[in-house]
């Protein structure tokens, strides 16, 4: 029997089920599609590629090793097997399921309908924990579900697979033969095995002793956070496989004073929550694909005015050049290094859609293409729920010179990457424009008043919420998507310690509607 391995953002051997269940069967051919088309998307670019190039490169040394060499081709997926099932005849395709961008549900759904017709039988299976199908109310165990996926097995690696003959590959393609133009990233993260078990090994040694209190600001968070989100998007390491090293590692530190213990229990902890959220988030996207172009809540989907690619508000936000030093910061440093921490890109977002009034899907569009460690799944609802789209979540409006106060209280992050105002005081380090000295910069006046612009935002959104049955619409969006969960911090440790071990017993209600605030940050 010839059997297909299809990888997709799946890249590694570890808790792999279709190449574990392809190895006890017979010969296969482990197989990655490079996908032009997708490369062209307006969401995508060079420095993902570059990420799951690195993957591709020790993925494949890692098959060849296992005896089944990892065969590369470029084009259309449905075309690439329609040529080996005429050269080898297919019986059977094996894969992840994949919870990406709407280009690539379409994708999935071309090949599952070519494998009908050819008589392919197709196996997919989730990786996340996401679940496909999702059906009317089943959000209310969707956590009990992803418990169980999370303490199921950790699939081994085979120890030696069975190679389809004569299989012919080719090179992987540089960002360059892609077309992916230099895009300001001179070094992304690497998106491979190894670099996420160093994190992994490294967070726990003592890295994430301070990840609770420092995650929040851009200065300590690229230290502390756990940096796994880009080896997770390439699929280089499985969610289940690090919530269980977290989990190992978390009760083998109860047995040491405190005093001994390298990080406390409570970042493990929260970075358990994180995974979590991770799933809940991914799983809006798949049970509604369309939320990468169709706000959540329809009164919102009927105002939305389209803003043009080359809106000028629109470039400066996106180039760092809004005259708010903060806001500015933030768009360079993400613009150089491919990552900015989760509350940082709250702001960005939240700045672009309510102070800036511009589309949320154009602004999405330019940054999912600087995430270095873009995840459709999380990325499209945060979108939206950071811009107010969804009806169900408290909106959050971010003063961006509050902000720059609080998360950079020294100013070391915003001279660093606004040297036009490095010079400043601190006292007008986030004010220029109040320095006497504004007329000498080299730096823009405010594109916006941030307090006039802030207020303006919230008028229109009191606006949006009293058209008639903006209520009802928001209980149907709350139905299908919101999370269950009634009391995040008071019992957060012990729903995602029980949730991770996977216990008959774990709490249905998991998930992080991030619901933290009200008015203006």
């Amino acid at each position: 029997m010839i059997q297909v391995v299809w990888y997709k953002r799946d890249l590694r051997t570890v808790d792999h089920v279709p190449l574990a269940t392809a190895a006890v069967a017979g010969p296969m051919l482990p197989l990655y599609v490079v996908e032009p088309d997708y490369w062209q998307l307006p969401d995508v670019s060079r420095r993902q590629w570059l990420a799951h190039r690195s993957a591709l490169a020790e993925l494949s040394e890692r098959l060849a090793t296992l005896g089944a060499p990892l065969i590369v081709r470029t084009g259309s997926v449905v075309e690439v097997l329609e040529k080996i099932h005429r050269a080898v005849g297919i019986q059977r395709l094996l894969a992840h399921e994949e919870t990406g961008n709407l280009w690539t549900f379409e994708r999935d759904r071309a090949v599952s309908a070519f494998c009908r017709g050819a008589g392919i039988d197709c196996l997919e299976v989730t990786q996340t924990g996401v679940l496909r199908g999702f059906g009317e109310g089943a959000r209310d165990r969707w956590a009990a579900r992803f418990a169980r996926f999370a303490g199921g097995l950790v699939v081994p690696e085979p120890t030696h697979l069975i190679p389809v003959a004569r299989a012919k590959t080719v090179p992987l393609p540089s960002a360059n033969d892609l077309g992916l133009s230099e895009d300001g990233c001179a070094m992304p993260q690497l998106g491979t095995r190894t670099v996420a078990l160093s994190l992994i090994e490294s967070f726990l040694a003592g890295r994430g002793a301070n990840y609770r209190r420092g995650m929040s600001s851009p200065l300590s968070a690229a230290k502390v956070c756990s940096r796994l989100s880009v080896p997770l998007a390439t699929g280089a390491v499985s969610v289940r496989e690090v919530m269980q090293r977290l989990t190992t590692v978390r009760d083998s530190y109860l047995e040491l004073p405190m005093a001994e213990r390298p990080v406390p229990i409570t970042a493990i902890d929260s970075l358990i929550s994180r995974l979590h959220w991770r799933g809940h988030f991914m799983q809006k996207l798949e049970s509604q694909p369309d939320l990468e172009t169709r706000a959540f809540h329809p009164v919102h989907e009927s105002l939305r005015v389209e803003t043009p690619p080359d809106d000028p508000k629109l470039l400066a936000w996106a180039e760092g050049r809004t005259g708010l030093p903060f806001v500015d910061a933030c768009m360079r440093s993400l613009i150089a290094t491919g990552w900015l921490n989760f509350r940082m890109r709250a702001m960005v977002q939240s700045f672009a859609s309510y102070h800036l009034n511009l589309d949320w899907r154009r602004s999405g569009e330019r940054l999912a293409r600087l995430f270095t460690d873009y995840e459709p799944g999380i990325h499209w609802p945060q979108v939206q729920m950071q811009s107010g789209q969804t009806g169900i979540n408290t909106p959050r409006i971010y003063n961006p010179v509050k902000q720059g106060l609080d998360q950079d209280p020294d100013g070391r992050f915003t001279r660093r990457w606004v040297p036009e105002v490095a010079d400043l005081p601190l006292a007008v380090l986030q004010t220029p424009w109040l320095s006497d000295r504004c007329s000498t910069l080299n730096y823009p006046p405010p594109i916006v008043d941030p307090t006039v612009a802030a207020r303006e935002a919230r008028a229109r959104l009191t606006a949006a919420r009293s058209e008639a049955g903006y209520r009802d619409a928001a209980h149907e969006v709350f139905r299908k998507h919101g999370s269950r969960r009634r009391r995040m911090e008071d019992d957060g440790t012990r729903r995602a310690r029980a949730s991770a071990r996977g216990k008959a017993n774990a709490p249905e209600q998991f998930g992080f509607s991030l619901d933290l605030m009200a008015g203006e940050d």
